[in-house]
């Protein structure tokens, strides 16, 4: 529907501050999106000094799970103390195992703004050097290759192994806004790659994010074991000073839109352009947030999903003595899978320049950064945002469709939901009579229907359920944003380490699980709507709102492609959270499939768009020739951007342009 665009410039001073417990949906997405850059705060940061010198004194006086000793099923083999370094190197790489195709960039960079609030919460005990990377890929741009295979709701060991093999210089920072695939190693031949971090060498250090690097220092791994040891020097990025302009393309015009309304919205033009390509101004200043196209040049197919790709050896440049246990030679990259027309995969970037400087990784490192289910979260965090855009929009279209067919009033009474008080239900009726301009208590239309049928008439309750389903969803997000969730968990004020499971999505799995269900009920009464539309007895005009002869079509095509698109939402609805596993060597006996249960959510918007979208034009077709048009500002704004032929011809333009619509009816 939209065209490839990379990560887009942040707007100049845009800043999103990260301080372990107040980061907001809206303002992960904005991270997300490149409309912003993060900032640490200094408390904060301090809170994770605290905690990792914390855990430096616990593991200098009895055994941390993960560090002195193995994982999962080996959580009873010791690790000798001179070895948890390597130990922890040898973690991240064996659990580097994902697969399947790679994640948009959008999906990677939501991950890593909240891996970094996480660890923000000093919960960890990781090396704060960490966070400071993790910051700095954000400001640069540049982002770790994930698969998407790996994650079972129990924590996204794949993705963060991933993740922290890049941080420590052992994989390839990409970008998406680098359109064709090129070799790994050095860009420049002049330049030396600095290959892996060296466990013994400390990285050049930032006080300050961002900045220039400014001084080196050298630890050792006794030195890790002395009571409250120094802190390592902060990352830095090479050749860079202050928040990154990037070069992507914005793409908001074209966007659907993702975000909750007062979080994070940007102003963004609403100039909406027809199938001819002429540009309709239809709601000037509308203040909506944006989000770029929802198929980026990363090979996403525009669902939130991505464009298959395959894996190709390419040699690469290490430097002498660097810690591979295999010789040198070849890394993973994604090459374009010649199988899927257009897709491109993402292109390395030298670690030469605007790239974060390598992390020397340290005893205790790589399990606390891989007990996380950071990429979860921010897959559902960016669903959760395209949903209350989608159900906002929803509540238009339905308003449309209820004139159009001269729809009772009654149903949407304020005292019907004050005497049934359900939030959402309230809601719902609330925005319908606000839109279409209607008094609290409605007088019924004269010479009009008794009752209308469901789709019209239940929609305050059915849709409301999915509108208090996505507040949940987004409630259970924030929840997970802003807390520590590593096992162990360290307690600075306590001094004392917490093995626990606490990082068991079922929450956000059940949250998940509960919106798409939701938005399959509400996508159902929309199908239901659009049937309506085509049905002479409901609105006594021309059948399929045809024009022309009698034996033509007009919208009829539509209810098959809205159905076809409620196929999709309903397979998608299955619960992942009815999953079952049974893992190492029976010790992990239940998993949440919240991964599953995310990639499920952001499919099901996908198809819901392409549904309520044929219902848009529908009702706009009916309503351009109904006796008494409401004057409203959501036909307004949709009859300007939709064609207003009506004679038999192809529907694909029409549909794509409502749903480009979408966005700009929800900020109404």
């Amino acid at each position: 529907m939209n065209e490839p665009i990379g990560i887009p410039p942040h707007r100049e001073g845009a800043q999103v501050v990260l301080d372990g417990t107040t980061l907001t949906v809206g303002e992960l997405i904005t991270l997300a999106d490149g409309d912003a850059v993060p900032a640490v705060a200094p408390e904060a940061r301090e809170r994770a000094v605290r905690s990792w010198r914390t855990a430096q004194r616990l593991a200098a006086s009895g055994r941390l799970y993960g560090r002195g000793t193995g994982v999962g099923a080996q959580r009873s083999v010791p690790v000798e103390e001179d070895d948890e370094t390597a130990h922890g190197l040898r973690l991240l790489r064996s659990h580097a195992g994902g697969a399947g195709v790679l994640l948009p960039a959008r999906q990677v960079r939501a991950m890593l703004a909240v891996r970094a609030n996480q660890l923000l919460a000093g919960g960890s005990g990781i090396q704060p050097a960490f966070i400071d990377a993790l910051a700095d890929a954000l400001r640069l741009g540049v982002h770790p290759a994930v698969n998407e295979y790996g994650g079972i709701g129990t924590g996204d060991l794949t993705a963060l192994a991933q993740t922290g093999l890049t941080l420590i210089g052992e994989r390839p920072w990409t970008t998406a806004e680098t359109r064709e695939t090129a070799g790994l190693g050095r860009a420049d031949p002049g330049v030396t790659d600095p290959g892996p971090a060296d466990p013994g060498v400390a990285d050049p250090g930032l006080a300050d994010p961002g900045a220039t690097a400014t001084a080196t220092a050298t630890a050792t791994a006794s030195e890790a074991k002395a009571p409250g040891p120094a802190e390592p020097g902060a990352t830095g990025s090479r050749e860079v000073s202050g928040p990154r302009e990037a070069t992507g393309s914005a793409g908001v015009a074209d966007a659907t839109v993702s975000g909750t309304r007062p979080q994070g919205a940007v102003s963004v033009s609403s100039t909406v352009a027809d199938p001819a390509g002429t540009a309709v101004e239809a709601v000037a200043g509308a203040s909506t947030p944006a989000r770029p196209s929802s198929s980026p040049a990363d090979g996403s197919r525009g669902d939130g999903h991505p464009a298959p790709v395959q894996f190709v050896m390419v040699p690469v440049a290490r430097s002498a003595g660097a810690p591979f246990d295999a010789p040198p030679g070849a890394l993973t990259q994604a090459a374009p899978d010649p199988r899927a027309a257009g897709t491109t995969a993402p292109t390395p970037v030298s670690r030469t320049a605007g790239t974060p400087g390598p992390v020397v990784l340290r005893a205790g490192d790589a399990l606390a950064l891989l007990s996380s289910n950071a990429l979860v979260i921010g897959q559902a965090a960016l669903a959760q945002g395209e949903l209350d855009v989608l159900l906002r929009a929803t509540q238009a279209v339905a308003a449309l469709s209820l004139a159009a067919v001269s729809g009772s009033p009654e149903a949407y009474a304020a005292p019907v939901h004050a005497l049934r008080p359900y939030p959402g239900a309230a809601r719902a009726a609330s925005e319908v009579r606000r839109l279409l301009g209607l008094a609290d208590r409605p007088r019924p239309h004269a010479g009009g229907r008794i009752q209308d049928p469901f789709g019209f008439r239940a929609f305050p309750q059915v849709h409301g359920c999915a509108l208090d389903a996505c507040e949940r969803l987004r409630e259970v997000v924030e929840v997970e944003i802003n807390c520590p969730s590593e096992n162990p968990l360290m307690d600075a004020e306590a001094a004392a380490a917490y093995h626990h499971g606490g990082f068991f999505a079922a929450p956000l799995g059940l949250a998940l699980d509960a919106a798409v269900l939701a938005l399959l009920q509400t996508a159902q009464l929309s199908v239901a709507r659009l049937a309506a539309l085509g049905d002479p007895g409901l609105t006594g005009l021309p059948a399929f709102l045809a024009t022309g002869p009698v034996s033509s079509s007009g919208t009829m095509i539509l209810e098959y492609t809205a159905n076809s698109a409620l196929a999709e939402l309903r397979s998608s609805a299955a619960p992942a959270s009815a999953g079952h596993a049974v893992l190492s060597r029976g010790l992990e006996e239940a998993a949440s499939f919240a991964g599953q249960a995310a990639r499920q959510t952001l499919r099901a918007t996908d198809a819901y768009a392409t549904l309520l979208a044929c219902e848009l034009v529908c009702a706009v077709r009916a309503l351009r020739v109904h006796p008494e048009p409401p004057r409203v500002a959501a036909l307004v704004v949709a009859t300007a951007a939709l064609p207003a032929d009506a004679q038999d011809r192809p529907l694909t333009d029409d549909v794509t342009a409502a749903v480009r619509l979408l966005p700009v009816l929800a900020s109404l």
